[in-house]
């Protein structure tokens, strides 16, 4: 099982870990060396210490199947990947150049240099989102620079592959990201369009122009929602040395409506070449924010933009399925756990293009805290990734079709259900626990998910080698 903490000097796949890089809140970055490398390396494990977010789990596994995808100048080089069962870890290249974040300390910039650094940006997201990556999290610490001046772009946690399974919208109703940086569709729980990386992009040249966060760093939805209706200062009333072109680029960024801002990356790299031939509209001219009136009037009758139902995932139909396994390791039997499995392997085969999403639940307590850590001091949402995988793996699916989630619930039942409606699945499977005079008193989770869920259910009970189900 994996360490939950490493030191400097342990070797992990011929891997030796140096010096401690970097402390984040979700993973921590050390220098490492191989024999078979000759140019610098990090090492990004993530936290599975007491108390630490599961989500800094998920993210890890997003940050895992997304960097072996993508390449080119404006991303690190991938190297190596570690799994759970053992030691989990992204081995990457180290990028020599800084980072944007040191130079808060120089704001306000020059308009030409906040023009610059933006140019230099949005090439390096066009050539992502090209890619089919929505990063999600820009800002000045996610931004690094080559030596030759290209653009790096950092930390794929909280990023969006637009042709692999998205884990984090899969398992958090609550949006992640940056505070000051994300874009209103994102703090909604879209996380499917470019356009929100430009959004951030925006914030970042405002923040880079201004020296103030066009929208402050609050800490709670509700501040985060204020964006939706309350627009910013005009950047050239806080900077009036700003030229009314980088207002226009930087303004038509921070539109709430995404359809109202630049479309692709590329757009915004050519009017950031050369503020003198940006088309000037009123947004240029802006002294002030809106008036009162027009607040009110977005905060009450919104845009119907953001009342759109999420887009159903490409795909989704009887040939490709959405199938969620609900998977109790804690209580079923090894019998009860291989009809399961025969079960969903018979779907696979019949339905070569389903998704399966294997679901364990872990019980938490109404009222005594729970610990994050067991007995043996490893952390229990990864122990119990680690067993999903390994029951998964007899099924031999294809690439990407099966994905793992666990999750922290009191009701079961409810998490399995919040689960299927949340990620439009069209069958679950799940095992029935044996009679017992508790599950006559309060009823089964089993029978809880059949009576309420939105789609098929089929409840497997163990029969000698043989595969029963109820429909339901």
């Amino acid at each position: 099982m994996a360490k939950p903490k490493l030191a400097t000097g342990d070797a992990i796949d011929g891997f030796i870990i140096g010096d401690l890089k970097h402390n984040g809140g979700m993973a921590r970055l050390w220098s490492v060396t191989h024999p078979d490398q000759r140019f610098p390396l990090l090492m990004k494990t993530p936290k599975m210490s007491e108390g630490d977010d599961p989500a800094a789990i998920v993210s890890f596994e997003m940050e895992q199947m997304i960097l072996p995808r993508i390449s080119g100048p404006h991303v690190p080089e991938f190297v190596a990947n570690g799994d759970f069962a053992h030691q989990p870890y992204i081995v990457l290249e180290q990028v020599p150049g800084p980072s944007l974040y040191p130079m808060l300390e120089k704001l306000p910039l020059p308009p030409h240099e906040v023009a610059d650094l933006g140019r230099r940006i949005a090439l390096a997201l066009d050539d992502l989102h090209r890619q089919n990556v929505v990063h999600l999290d820009i800002k000045p610490s996610n931004i690094l620079f080559r030596d030759t001046g290209e653009a790096v772009l950092i930390d794929y946690g909280l990023a969006c592959h637009t042709q692999l399974p998205d884990l984090m919208a899969e398992e958090f109703r609550l949006p992640y990201g940056t505070a000051p940086y994300m874009a209103p569709e994102q703090i909604l729980g879209k996380r499917t369009d470019f356009r929100s990386d430009l959004f951030a992009l925006g914030a970042l040249l405002y923040f880079f122009a201004t020296g103030r966060r066009p929208f402050g760093d609050p800490q709670r939805l509700k501040g985060l929602k204020k964006r939706l209706w309350r627009d910013p200062y005009p950047p050239r009333a806080l900077n009036k040395d700003i030229p009314p072109g980088l207002q226009e680029v930087i303004l038509r960024c921070l539109e709430v409506n995404p359809a109202w801002r630049y479309q692709t990356a590329a757009q915004l790299v050519n009017d950031l070449k050369d503020l003198t031939q940006v088309k000037l509209t009123a947004r240029s001219e802006k002294l002030k924010r809106d008036g009162f009136a027009a607040v009110l009037r977005r905060r009450f009758n919104p845009e119907p933009w953001d009342r759109l139902e999420p887009q159903v995932v490409a795909g989704q139909n009887v040939d490709a399925p959405i199938v969620l396994v609900s998977i109790d390791l804690a209580r079923a039997d090894q019998d009860l756990l291989d009809s399961l499995r025969l079960n969903v392997s018979r779907i696979v085969e019949k339905s070569p293009g389903a998704r399966i999403a294997c679901l364990n639940i872990l019980r938490i307590n109404r009222i005594s805290l729970d610990t994050t850590l067991d007995e043996e001091g490893n952390n229990k949402h990864v122990s119990r990734l680690v067993e999903l995988k390994g029951w998964a793996a007899p099924l031999q699916a294809r690439d990407g079709a099966i994905t793992y989630h666990v999750l922290e619930a009191v009701n079961p039942a409810d998490a399995i259900l919040d689960f299927a409606r949340a990620n439009n699945v069209d069958h679950i499977v799940m095992g029935a626990r044996a009679a017992s005079a508790m599950r006559s008193l309060i009823g089964s989770v089993s029978g809880e998910v059949a009576a309420h869920a939105p789609c098929t259910v089929t409840v497997v009970r163990k029969r000698a080698l043989k595969l029963s189900a109820d429909q339901a």
